[in-house]
């Protein structure tokens, strides 16, 4: 008799999955987010005094500045005088020539030994970041007493 060779039977394989690729592709994803997302300035906790409901008896010793934004994102300024335009590129969100003005008019405010007052008039279609920007402008300056205002004038009742 012919000698029978047993059959080795093959070894099972457990079955596995390369996933080094899926790997490499989770990496590139990560550091596509990493070198895209942009890197947005924290805003900054604002340190408002909001004014009471009941109008107080005792007018201010300064005139208060008020603060116009418009809804095409021109800021304008007014004291005493005429208004001024101070500020017309709405992509600038630093507001050098506001900072400069407000810096001026707190140090008045600190030689008559008085706080510096603030009014904020802004239009129902301007963008919220433009307002955002000029309540930085105010705690840049450390001016902390600030209003909101619907003044309407001669012009915006017609």
């Amino acid at each position: 008799m012919a000698r029978q060779k047993k059959m080795q039977r093959p070894e099972d394989d457990e079955p596995g999955l390369d996933i080094s690729s899926m790997i490499d592709v989770c990496f590139l994803l990560l550091i596509y987010f990493l070198v895209t997302t942009q890197i947005v300035k924290k805003e900054q906790e604002l340190d408002m005094a909001m004014p009471s409901s009941m109008p107080s008896d005792t007018p201010p010793t300064i005139t208060p500045m008020l603060i116009t934004l418009e809804s095409n994102g021109v800021i304008s300024i007014k004291t005493d005088g005429p208004e001024e335009v101070v500020e017309q590129d709405p992509d600038v969100r630093t507001l050098p020539v506001l900072v400069e003005r407000l810096e001026i008019y707190k140090s008045i405010a600190d030689n008559a030994a008085t706080k510096p007052i603030v009014q904020i008039k802004v239009d129902g279609e301007s963008e919220q970041q433009r307002l955002i920007d000029i309540l930085n402008a105010l705690n840049r300056t450390e001016i902390t007493t600030v209003t909101f205002t619907d003044i309407l004038d001669d012009t915006d009742r017609n």
